[in-house]
């Protein structure tokens, strides 16, 4: 067993020490392996971004309440009435000024993108005044919250950094009014800092709402607490809404676009991946067709083909190995943070958010790399021990 291993060893730094002499094919696969990493994490990592900016860390105690049957804020509707029972309802935490529940309006507009100039649609939310306080990560970063009662507005910081006109100290033209920007917030890096707020009172008048709302978002005394809150409301006769976790709807929301960024990613990695292991394939057997003679004089002398075909597929294993670091920190700079905006399917609003690189993903794109080594060695490798050596050493 030793002698065996003796003879792997023997005949993969033989096999590594002969790469410069086919420099240029293996710099060839290994560019095509790292070409499939850099597309398959830079891909991912939008899904992987988009995910986090729809996700609020740690907000297991805030639930939504929604009209029953509406799967998004846009298709439901409560009225105010409707919107007391529930700030009634057992499970509740509460303050000095009462049950932190807040009654939320849910209407779009259109603002010009900073890196096009072309309009796209913004959240913009009309809250109650325990909004912040529902909300644990809520914190003003520039200016101050706007006064109730007052045409004022306070932008998340993704949209500020998206789209024109949202400095604080800015003015807006929206519906029949004018609004002046008079503060900048961050809510944990999730789909809040998409948004524009204001005063519920204040923007239902002017979109002509009336006194309705869309939506309650709930601060609940503990996470143990939300099964108490649904059924108190679920059973009551005069409401008809369905009670979601903060958590439960951002992933309902999510979850199309999320599918649909990595099932392409994949699918783009996947054809890549492909003429990358063509590349690996042509690199190994191109080695192997080299050293022909090399590897029968190498069996004449007593190794055996166990070691052989380890080392063909060891050395092209090596080649992908370095090809997906190089591919996985390229993507990592050229990636991680990178600011966008995409459109949630569900809301039809914008969503900006930051490209995520994370450690899984890298991990994934790694192993998919030495997926492709293996394969990409493996038939050259028998291609070497099928070889009869007496024919293998006549060759040129």
């Amino acid at each position: 067993m030793l002698n065996w291993f003796s003879q792997v060893v023997s005949v993969t730094l033989f096999n590594l020490r002969t790469i410069p002499e086919r420099k240029g094919a293996a710099i060839a696969a290994g560019v095509g392996i790292a070409g499939v990493v850099t597309v398959f994490v830079g891909v991912l990592s939008i899904a992987a971004g988009f995910r986090a900016a729809m996700s609020v860390p740690g907000a297991d105690d805030v639930a939504i309440v929604l009209r029953s049957g509406a799967d998004a804020e846009m298709t439901s509707g409560l009225s105010r009435e409707e919107t007391r029972l529930i700030a009634d309802a057992p499970g509740l935490a509460r303050n000095a000024d009462g049950p932190l529940a807040s009654a939320e309006l849910f209407v779009i507009i259109n603002l010009p993108k900073r890196s096009t100039g072309t309009d796209a649609n913004v959240p913009f939310r009309g809250v109650e005044q325990a909004a912040s306080s529902v909300r644990d990560d809520f914190k003003i970063i520039e200016g101050r919250m706007f006064e109730s009662g007052r045409n004022e507005v306070i932008a998340g910081a993704g949209a500020a950094r998206a789209f024109a006109g949202l400095e604080v100290g800015s003015k807006l033209r929206l519906g029949q009014n004018d609004w002046e920007i008079v503060g900048i917030f961050t809510g944990g890096g999730g789909s809040a800092e998409s948004e524009m707020w204001t005063d519920a009172a204040v923007l239902q008048p002017a979109y002509q709402r009336g006194d309705s709302f869309q939506s309650v978002y709930a601060k609940l005394s503990s996470p143990a607490a939300f099964q108490e809150f649904k059924d108190s409301l679920t059973t009551n006769p005069r409401l008809k809404v369905k009670v979601l976790s903060q958590a439960e709807y951002l992933a309902d929301q999510s979850s199309m676009l999320t599918a649909f960024i990595q099932n392409f990613g994949v699918f783009i990695a996947v054809m890549m991946a492909l003429g990358a292991l063509f590349g690996a394939l042509n690199t190994m057997y191109s080695a192997v067709a080299a050293r022909t003679r090399e590897i029968a004089t190498l069996r004449a002398l007593g190794f055996g083909a166990g070691p052989v075909v380890l080392s063909v597929m060891f050395e092209s294993l090596a080649l992908a190995l370095l090809g997906g670091v190089v591919g996985a920190a390229a993507a990592y700079f050229a990636f991680d943070g990178y600011q966008a905006a995409t459109i949630n399917w569900q809301s039809f609003s914008q969503i900006a958010f930051a490209f995520a690189v994370t450690p899984q993903l890298l991990g994934s794109a790694i192993i998919w790399a030495v997926v492709i080594g293996l394969i990409g060695g493996l038939f050259p490798a028998i291609r070497a021990v099928r070889v009869p050596i007496a024919a293998a050493l006549r060759e040129l």
